[in-house]
């Protein structure tokens, strides 16, 4: 190959099920093209729209190229600025802090998952290489479900999405891989070229439910008395095995909650799933191995937790959970992600910190209340809160206080436009990186295969750079190693035992293609389970201690608004949140501003097709266009996330998050809305 032309390892690096291998063409110093890696065993060489449209994004017109400090905060009034002026200013403020306070508390971070690299991890290693700091805990998308599994079976086991190739059954439950984890697609459909028959469960009409043999359209926050009712079915039946299911912790209660509590007709008119549908899904899990996939947005509800853990319960008491192919499926995120983090994240020992933690979903507001000292100093990467984040009233607030703001971007965004300083960022072509999947098992390097687009700098090399100025000004201020280039990280990631779990000698076999981590293999004994009786828990003494039902069981929801309408804002097909914004290969504009809508419920409202309305409630308003949905049903509307949709979220909190996060879910579903006419 000319060296003019050559091809790279690139690895996609979003908040997504799938981490893709991409193989990036080089020419002449340009990245000319992106396809997907053949030689990765998950993705198998394709990529997503999002993925294509890379050449466009690395290249955009919109990309900062270089640091910019705004003065004053908010006009618009930009400067542009050198790294050197840019880095003298915030080494000069937090040493001021520092000698102002007695300590770093002062100054904190705001960092969340638009890059998921290990690399990445360097933000938080700059921040505890400075001793005592703010740092956030806590987790938007999956907490609740976490906990649950964790009340349920103690330390759950990683589950192999690809063996869902080997399931007899498969249950989608308020998934939709068709939009966020189109390469699951391969191993469902080998399940049913099989036989398999696919069942889907989802309030939405989407186009994974227009795929299933059986779809179930179940009013939003009441899939755990679904699963409820499937049990109640079973055992009333006879089809359970009494032998096995007396084992699980708790059976006696719980069978005694299901005779007197659950009725099948009661059950049917509340989740608006027929009788025969209640059936089917019994049926469906008497055909071992059943596969059933959880997805997260089942559980951004108040009662998010206990819904998984209903849904747990129906797998575990069906005999499906230690079958090859079967069991539940949620995320490898806890069991596999701290295996590759072990560095960055380390502590310090050569001084005694102090991590003043703040609930990553209520940030601004828990903020606003530390004393001795205040938050003065807030640095924000990988994350855009004024696109994302609830309760904006807060975080207008907390600006006010702040001293200085650093966001690092790609673009310019709503919280951009907040900073004092904005310093651009890298791409992942830009960079080397190491990446593991908080779904599949495959651990991938990431090779730099452009120059920096202009001035960026990757998490790293900034935190590197700065390290080096703070310790010019005072010796030894901070103790990250800055020292340590990209690949010192990642030998140092890739211990002897990850090598050995890879099967490969040195990172540099990485460089041939993506490996698996092997795994070890989940045992069949229902005694294995790591809970404080050594069983399946359907009843939990740990839940109970933190003030939850100790019994699996259905949850009514906390309901209180004086809005008709309640909104869903589901991930969008050509963006993840504000990325991708203004990419003309994705041509986004049509389908993120505009409002799903029942018939029914537009009529009432005198409301037709791309009529423009405000979609709104007491924490503020958003323009729209109307899509009429006949799929949709009454009650619900629908709108990406994105384009000021945050501003109409509740705020609310899921039933769990704090055992496995430090805090609870969001519940971004609890959220309700009106509509009218502009």
């Amino acid at each position: 190959m000319s060296e003019d032309l050559q091809v790279f390892h690139n690895v996609c690096p979003r908040n997504c099920y799938e981490t893709c291998g991409i193989l990036s063409t080089v020419e002449n110093g340009r990245l000319t093209k992106v396809e997907g890696d053949p030689k990765h065993g998950y993705t198998h060489g394709r990529l997503c729209a999002k993925g294509y449209a890379y050449t466009e994004y690395v290249y955009s017109s919109q990309r900062l190229k270089y640091p910019l400090r705004q003065f004053p905060r908010g006009s618009g009034n930009w400067q542009r600025i050198s790294w050197s002026e840019a880095l003298e200013m915030i080494a000069s403020k937090m040493i001021d802090l520092h000698d102002r306070y007695g300590s770093n508390l002062a100054c904190g971070y705001d960092k969340y998952t638009g890059n998921i690299g290990i690399l990445h991890q360097a933000t938080e290693g700059m921040f505890r290489g400075l001793g005592s700091h703010t740092k956030t805990h806590g987790d938007f998308c999956l907490a609740a479900g976490e906990d649950a599994l964790h009340y349920n079976r103690g330390k759950t086991e990683l589950r192999d999405p690809e063996e869902m190739a080997k399931a007899k059954a498969i249950v989608l439950w308020g998934v939709n891989p068709a939009r966020t984890a189109i390469h699951q697609w391969n191993f469902i459909n080998r399940a049913r070229d099989k036989g398999a028959k696919l069942l889907v469960i989802d309030p939405l009409f989407t186009p994974t439910a227009a795929q299933g043999d059986i779809y179930l359209q179940i009013r939003p926050g009441t899939d755990g008395l679904l699963a409820m009712a499937v049990l109640k079915y079973l055992n009333k039946q006879g089809l359970l095995d009494q032998d096995y299911i007396q084992k699980h912790h708790g059976w006696e209660a719980f069978q005694s909650y299901l005779n007197e509590e659950v009725s099948l007709e009661e059950a049917s008119l509340v989740t608006g799933v027929p009788l025969e549908g209640i059936r089917a899904l019994a049926e469906h899990y008497l055909e071992p191995p059943c596969a059933t996939w959880v997805g997260y947005g089942l559980q951004r509800y108040s009662n998010g937790g206990q819904t998984v853990r209903g849904i747990d319960a129906l797998v575990a008491l069906t005999k499906n959970q230690h079958q090859v192919g079967g069991g539940l499926y949620y995320s490898n995120f806890l069991k596999l992600f701290p295996e590759m983090i072990k560095n960055f994240i380390r502590p310090q020992e050569e001084k005694d910190i102090v991590e003043r933690s703040l609930d990553i979903n209520h940030f601004a507001q828990e903020a606003l209340a530390l004393k001795d000292p205040p938050l003065k100093l807030l640095w924000i990467a990988s994350h855009n809160p004024l696109s994302q984040a609830q309760n904006l009233q807060h975080w207008q607030k907390l600006f006010r206080q702040l001293e200085l703001i650093v966001v690092v971007d790609l673009f310019m965004n709503e919280t951009t436009a907040q900073a004092d300083l904005v310093l651009p960022a890298a791409t992942p072509f830009e960079e080397y990186d190491l990446h593991s999947s908080y779904w599949h098992q495959w651990i991938a390097i990431n090779q730099k295969a452009i120059s920096p687009f202009y001035e960026a700098r990757s998490d790293l090399e900034i935190a590197r750079s700065l390290t080096q100025v703070l310790n010019a000004h005072r010796p030894n201020f901070s103790s990250f190693p800055y020292l340590h280039t990209a690949l010192d990280w990642i030998k140092e990631e890739l211990t002897p035992e990850v090598l050995r779990r890879l099967g490969i000698d040195s990172w540099e076999d990485l460089l041939q293609r993506p490996r698996k981590l092997k795994l070890d293999e989940a045992a069949d004994n229902i005694q294995t389970y790591s809970t404080e009786t050594g069983k399946f828990q359907l009843m939990s003494g740990n839940a109970k201690k933190n003030q939850l039902p100790a019994l699996v069981r259905f949850q009514e929801q906390r309901i209180a608004s004086s809005y008709p309408l309640r909104l869903l804002t589901p991930q969008s097909l050509l963006r993840i949140h504000s990325q991708y914004r203004g990419l003309t290969w994705l041509d986004l504009e049509q389908k993120t501003t505009r409002v799903e809508i029942n018939p029914q419920d537009a009529e009432q409202r005198e409301l037709r097709e791309k009529d423009h309305v405000i979609v709104f409630n007491d924490r503020g308003s958003c323009l729209r266009r109307v899509k009429i949905n006949s799929y949709l049903p009454r009650g619900l509307v629908v709108m990406a996330q994105g384009d000021l949709t945050n501003q109409l979220l509740a705020g609310q909190s899921t039933d769990m998050g704090i055992r496995t996060a430090g805090a609870k879910g969001a519940a971004f579903y609890d959220s309700w809305v009106e509509v009218k006419k502009k």
